[in-house]
């Protein structure tokens, strides 16, 4: 597990070389916790899924529930969820070989990626929301630094062909910015591309 993830973040580092992209700073100056309060408030219609099904949210192929456990990761980082996507804002061109778009969409007041865990009782709780900006989309549009979020730079991903599972999940190399809704005792943590509150326990498949 642990030398798959090494080699990962060595095809990212590697990528993001030839992007040239500069590291912004932390988030430190930033009021994190009011940030994702505002995203929160801003995405609270989507607390019903078949509101975000009615303005075109659809799971992201294949429709899996993600964990840091199935792409080979600590466990205890615990989970992303199911991934909602918004093709018409993500700009989707098409699945094939990997899914690719144009997108450079940032807002997160009105955010392209919806996540939810599945719950006991069949329904799906809205556990956070993310952007994506597909990589030759950014730097087409001129783009020399990584997009930001509360002071914190989007996290790269890009699949190693030397590892089983594709670590960008079947997506062309992008960068995305994961913001979740559980309060933590320090709320940069919920920015982190896992969470550790959620979880697939109950997924049992498409929605």
């Amino acid at each position: 597990m642990r030398s798959k993830y090494l080699v990962s973040i060595g095809v990212a580092a590697a990528v993001m070389a030839v992007a040239t992209f500069a590291v912004p700073t932390t988030a430190a100056a930033h009021d994190v916790a009011a940030e994702i309060a505002k995203v929160r408030a801003a995405t609270s219609k989507y607390n019903d899924i078949n509101v975000a099904k009615a303005e075109g949210f659809v799971p992201a192929p294949p429709g899996h529930c993600i964990t840091a456990a199935s792409e080979g990761l600590p466990p205890a980082w615990g989970g992303m969820g199911i991934h909602y996507i918004n093709p018409a804002m993500l700009k989707i061109k098409g699945p094939e070989p990997k899914v690719h778009g144009d997108s450079t969409h940032t807002d997160f007041m009105k955010p392209a990626i919806l996540l939810y865990e599945p719950m006991a009782d069949g329904s799906m709780k809205l556990v956070g929301v993310e952007n994506l900006v597909f990589l030759h989309a950014w730097q087409m549009a001129g783009n020399q630094a990584a997009p930001t979020f509360a002071g914190r730079s989007y996290d790269i991903m890009a699949d190693n062909a030397g590892t089983e599972i594709d670590e960008a999940h079947n997506f062309e190399p992008h960068l995305d910015q994961h913001v979740y809704f559980a309060k933590s005792a320090n709320p940069k943590d919920q920015l982190n591309p896992f969470n550790p509150s959620v979880t697939c326990e109950y997924f049992k498949g498409g929605k």
